[in-house]
């Protein structure tokens, strides 16, 4: 392994370590009966965290923090798949000892450490919803689209500049105020699996495991699709100026 491959990973490590104590801190400390206020908190430790740290580290290893958003640049061809299978070990081990420690902090699994369920009997106005696995299944799919979106369109395909991270943190606070109530809006793999070793409690797990993948893998079909048709845009566009141009 190169000394540059072990840099990523270990900032890979960090960022998602970071990520679980503060994000799913957030979320344990606050609780989930808070109201807008306290979602609104959990949403910025998140999106703040992933900001920082992708400032941070996106120079080393991209600031990926999230196997979802791996699969996505993967998919997108912006990595090889034996990179991106170091960066989602990383990450889960990451997101692990992060809830671990957690645990051990705040004295134990009581508070849940965070980890997301599907709201029950959540009050909107004059009913109630029961979010069901399968809603909340297309909850987290959507979620993670939009964050392989925004990390497709910013930060690989660079046209955000050093502003990348701003952009990514933003997408992290919207999708957690809006799918918070309704997930607990992980769209994360190890952002779900940390707390959920560390409790263990597994329920829904194939669905926070599997659905920002596939939102992860249909931005990446988008992104390449996008990408294809502007190259093709500016290409007609150039033949046309070439056509236009008097013949010396």
């Amino acid at each position: 392994m190169s000394n540059r491959f072990a840099a990523k990973l270990l900032a890979e490590f960090i960022g998602t370590f970071a990520l679980i104590f503060i994000g799913a801190g957030a979320a344990a400390v606050v609780g989930g009966g808070a109201g807008l206020p306290g979602v609104a908190a959990v949403a910025f430790a998140h999106g703040l965290t992933v900001m920082a740290f992708a400032f941070a580290y996106g120079t080393v290893s991209g600031g990926h923090f999230n196997p979802s958003v791996t699969v996505a640049v993967l998919a997108a061809g912006a990595m090889r798949v034996s990179e991106a299978a170091g960066y989602v070990v990383s990450q889960l081990a990451g997101g692990i000892l992060g809830a671990l420690l957690l645990r051990a902090v705040l004295g134990g699994a009581g508070t849940s450490l965070g980890t997301p369920d599907l709201a029950h009997n959540l009050g909107l106005g004059a009913t109630t919803l029961t979010v069901t696995p399968w809603a909340g299944y297309v909850i987290e799919a959507v979620l993670g689209f939009f964050l392989s979106t925004i990390v497709l369109s910013t930060a690989v395909a660079g046209r955000a500049g050093n502003l990348a991270p701003l952009a990514i943190g933003v997408t992290l606070i919207f999708n957690i105020i809006m799918g918070g109530p309704l997930t607990g809006a992980a769209f994360n793999p190890a952002r779900a699996l940390g707390p959920m070793v560390a409790t263990g409690n597994f329920s829904d797990a194939w669905l926070y495991l599997t659905a920002p993948i596939v939102g992860a893998i249909v931005a990446a079909i988008l992104h390449a699709g996008l990408a294809r048709i502007s190259q093709e845009r500016t290409t007609a566009s150039e033949r046309d100026s070439a056509a236009r141009t008097p013949a010396e």
